[in-house]
């Protein structure tokens, strides 16, 4: 069996990378992936799949007739808040597998933020066309109940991916945080110089090594060179491009300070205290299922002290994910791999 897989992949976004691997670890062995991807020569060798270009629809033509699923793997794909062209292209795709006749599974999704009713009309014909569908927070689930589909309800997918240990990392003193920005129009000037101040008085309150972790480079890395600038001593900015060992990379961190939502689960995943920062409501909602403290950006203090008190408080008094907590989580996830294996056949 043939399964052609799409998602935003081959653009050097560790968390969709994550989720991509994730799904690989639970398809049944005895299906054949074939990856969509916009780097589709990377992402053979990384992964030691078949790949083909995610824009080439003549090829993407030719992979479809010769398989028997199609798979949404993993993200936020029909949402119109970042592109309005994006729900478009990928729902088109699965209208496309299902008009040849293929099973269809839209997976591990965060459905929305959906602004326009030509996006939330095409969502819903879309997923009510699904051979199974399961997503990864309650309110995608919500609007799957409104709209009557069918539906899995499991935690996001890279709950259960296996971190490995990263040969990049240097050996900083402990105790370790790790700490991710990225680029967007939540965070403004202002806030950005107010977390880096923020961030220079934490460090110098609590005599803690900074792990300054870009999850995109293209969004991240600037961030994290402008981290590092006002940093003395005790920093280090890594760029590890291999899922599992971006994930190893949270192993023994006290407490991660992130906006990428999975930063923030592999940090939590791997037994770190968090700290949201969030830009994307499906932060938001990994926020408020996961007991995960933070701000919305629009809400962040202007106070740099204040904000570096909180941080202190919860780096000193917040207990992480108990190791039971985290294994119902994964037990939870696994109902991601029981639809492959039911459209699929295990």
């Amino acid at each position: 069996m043939q399964a052609v897989i799409c998602g935003y992949y081959g653009r050097g976004n560790g968390g969709d990378e994550a989720l991509l691997v994730s799904l690989l670890e639970m398809l049944p062995s005895h299906v054949k992936p074939i990856v969509l991807s916009a780097n589709p020569e990377q992402t053979s060798r990384c992964y030691g799949v078949e790949s083909c270009p995610n824009r080439s629809f003549s090829e993407i033509i030719k992979v479809l007739r010769r398989s028997q699923v199609f798979i949404w793997g993993g993200g936020s794909l029909m949402q119109d808040a970042t592109s309005f062209v994006s729900p478009f292209y990928y729902g088109g795709l699965m209208i496309l597998a299902q008009l040849l006749g293929l099973k269809t599974i839209a997976w591990g999704q965060g459905i929305g933020p959906i602004k326009r009713p030509l996006t939330r009309w095409l969502t819903q014909q879309t997923l009510k066309r699904c051979t199974a569908v399961s997503v990864r927070d309650q309110t995608s689930a919500g609007l799957l109940e409104q709209w009557k589909i069918p539906y899995v309800l499991a935690p996001d997918p890279v709950w259960v991916l296996t971190g490995q240990k990263s040969d990049l990392q240097e050996n900083l003193v402990p105790p370790l945080v790790a700490v991710n920005l990225r680029r967007h129009s939540s965070l403004t000037p202002d806030r950005l110089e107010t977390l880096i101040t923020a961030l220079v008085k934490f460090q110098q309150a609590t005599q803690t090594s900074f792990l300054l972790i870009p999850f995109q480079m293209s969004q991240d890395l600037d961030l994290a060179k402008a981290i590092a600038a006002r940093l003395t001593e005790n920093y280090q900015i890594v760029q590890e491009s291999d899922p599992r060992k971006l994930k190893g990379l949270f192993q023994g961190v006290a407490l991660t300070i992130g906006m990428r939502l999975h930063s923030l689960i592999m940090a939590a995943s791997e037994g770190s205290r968090c700290s949201a920062l969030s830009y994307d409501p499906k932060v938001s909602r990994l926020m408020a299922e996961a007991n995960m403290s933070g701000w919305e950006l629009t809400d962040l203090p202007n106070d740099p002290l204040l904000i570096s008190q909180t941080w202190k408080k919860i780096y000193s008094e917040k207990v992480p994910l108990s190791d039971s907590q985290r294994q119902a989580i994964i037990d939870q996830t696994l109902d991601h791999k029981s639809v492959l294996d039911k459209v699929c056949g295990s």
